[in-house]
């Protein structure tokens, strides 16, 4: 029997999907490229005029280090969606740094239901390829990779 003959039942495509997206967000203060942040995830997830600001969604976290609290930050955002079922449209993040930084987050938005919901990528994670926090100037930056 010949394994290698001509009638193949598979072909790779390239250039078909692309697993990653990546984005930067920006703010005066940590606040605001935290909001920034999770804003770009809301705008991946789905055309924000079609979701409604229904549900209050709060939550508390903490870190020693800014990047690991905003990565945890955008991996609840994720849970919350795979677990309530939630898309978002508003967010409002308020961060003290005593030995460690507190966010305090509230999230509005709604369960998914995609005959009123435009819904676009599914993200499944935040990577840490490329992630990265720092201050430039007057500004925060982050550099976000998510997998979808």
């Amino acid at each position: 029997m010949n394994i290698n003959n001509d009638k193949r039942k598979y072909r790779f495509l390239e250039n078909i999907a692309i697993a990653d997206i990546a984005y930067e967000a920006y703010g005066k203060d940590l606040n605001e490229m935290f909001e920034n942040s999770a804003m770009a995830i809301f705008e991946l997830s789905a055309n924000l005029k079609t979701v409604e600001a229904k549900k209050k969604t709060e939550f508390e976290l903490e870190n020693e280090k800014i990047e690991n609290l905003l990565y945890d930050f955008l991996s609840e955002i994720l849970f919350l969606k795979d677990s309530k079922y939630m898309v978002f449209k508003k967010v409002k993040v308020l961060i003290k740094e005593n030995k460690k930084y507190q966010l305090k987050a509230i999230l509005e938005g709604d369960t998914i239901n995609p005959k009123r919901q435009q819904l676009e990528n599914d993200i499944k994670a935040v990577t840490m390829h490329m992630f990265e926090v720092k201050k430039e100037k007057n500004m925060w930056k982050a550099v976000v990779v998510v997998d979808i």
